[in-house]
């Protein structure tokens, strides 16, 4: 069976709570999926994988975080060509900045943005929320 990615990083575990309704969405769809924090997965495990998802909340002025994914994305970059990636995260302030900066950057690595552009929960993510990372899940799965 083939193995979707959902790699993330939380600090307050409102991303992670997104990245396991998006697994368990993979899931419904009859597909594996593996839900890793990116402190415990090489970039190197991805350069296989057709289709994979990257959650990061908005972090400081509305960028990545920038011990952990910021380095993880960068890697990324260099073997995006090709896959299909959906982006997802959650947001206290802003506006998505950091999504849509994030959205263009893997377009221009020259990734497929699942659905054109990534999934924001503001906050934690409330049951629509939830329901919305599982069908997001389930729409990568079917990628």
């Amino acid at each position: 069976m083939e193995k979707i990615y959902v790699v993330f990083w939380s600090q307050t575990g409102n991303t992670q709570m997104m990245a396991e309704a998006i697994g368990e969405g993979i899931r419904e769809a009859g597909k594996e999926a593996e839900v890793i924090h990116v402190s415990a997965i090489s970039a190197d495990v991805l350069k296989e994988a057709k289709v994979f998802a990257l959650g990061c909340p908005a972090m400081g002025a509305e960028v990545l975080e920038e011990m952990e994914m910021e380095p993880f994305v960068c890697e990324v970059e260099a073997f995006a060509s090709g896959k299909t990636i959906a982006l997802f995260g959650s947001y206290g302030w802003g506006d998505g900045e950091w999504m849509r900066d994030w959205e263009a950057r893997m377009s221009e690595a020259g990734a497929s943005v699942l659905n054109g552009e990534g999934l924001m929960c503001h906050e934690v993510p409330d049951e629509d929320g939830l329901s919305e990372c599982k069908n997001f899940g389930q729409q990568l799965a079917a990628c």
